[in-house]
């Protein structure tokens, strides 16, 4: 075991030890779905390393947890995305702290179909067209003739919002293309696959499996070197987010997660690690 990581277990451990005595202290956290997959199995980590601090995951979207942690509802939000001015104008008790937790690429994927008939590789301002539904009929693109089924994240995902602010141009944007809105990465995935002419967009660790026809965007194929350097056009990053100064408890899971431990988590799940 490396220092940092050491050092890590070792706060875990004394804050733990200074609860002891009360029983294990419940710390929630809720939020982006995208960054649920790494909360939730560090959380399963973090709890079977020690028993003074109980961490518990919730979804919801990036909107939803940051929300609950400045009504005290959650304790740590996860987000797709920045803190946005409106959120900290209408809770300036206290400041927003938006904690880097790993990196990620919003990824263009298509059902398998629409890959294998052609279409693999699309421009920015081919996906712009389609979701503003200037381009409706994968014959555009060289596919078959088909209807394009357009997907999208409903209004609170921290995806949709920074797919909007990358691709339409603002996280307002309308995009009068989109056929139906998903709850979550899982439900566009599971939309993908069951279509044979669909388009969405979705976390780089749902695009992992093969399932999906996974495009070329721009040329460059997300991978964690194009989401580090920057290169893949909707590369971005994941944060928990405190509303303040985290609790000491908040502060020993944050610690987990950003060190060693928590990295090899991010890794293993197909996100970009930050160290």
């Amino acid at each position: 075991m490396s220092i940092k990581s050491k050092s890590a277990l070792m706060s875990v451990l004394f804050v733990a030890f200074l609860i002891a005595t009360q029983g294990a202290a419940a710390l929630k956290v809720s939020g982006s779905t995208t960054v649920l997959p790494f909360g939730s199995l560090a959380a399963e980590e973090f709890n079977a390393a020690q028993s003074g601090i109980q961490v518990s995951v919730s979804g919801g979207g990036s909107g939803v947890g940051i929300k609950n942690v400045a009504a005290g509802i959650s304790d740590i939000a996860m987000a797709s995305r920045h803190v946005k001015d409106s959120e900290r104008d209408a809770n300036p008790s206290k400041e927003f702290i938006e904690h880097l937790v790993a990196y990620d690429a919003i990824c263009i994927a298509v059902s398998k179909a629409v890959y294998d008939a052609g279409v693999t590789e699309l421009t920015l301002d081919e996906v712009r067209a389609i979701y503003n539904g200037e381009i409706n009929n994968w014959a555009q693109l060289g596919g078959d003739n088909k209807d394009i089924y357009v997907l999208a994240r409903e209004v609170g995902s921290g995806t949709r919002d920074t797919f909007n602010e990358m691709v339409m141009g603002s996280d307002k944007a309308e995009t009068p293309g989109v056929t139906t809105n998903h709850g979550s990465n899982a439900e566009v995935k599971t939309a993908l696959t069951r279509s044979d002419k669909a388009i969405g967009y979705l976390g780089l660790n749902y695009v992992q499996d093969g399932d999906l026809g996974l495009i070329t965007l721009g040329g460059v194929v997300p991978t964690d070197e194009t989401v580090r350097d920057g290169s893949y056009p909707l590369a971005r990053e994941l944060f928990m987010v405190t509303y303040g100064e985290p609790s000491d408890e908040a502060a020993a899971f944050l610690e987990f997660v950003t060190g060693e431990d928590g990295q090899a988590i991010a890794d293993e799940l197909a996100f970009v690690p930050i160290n």
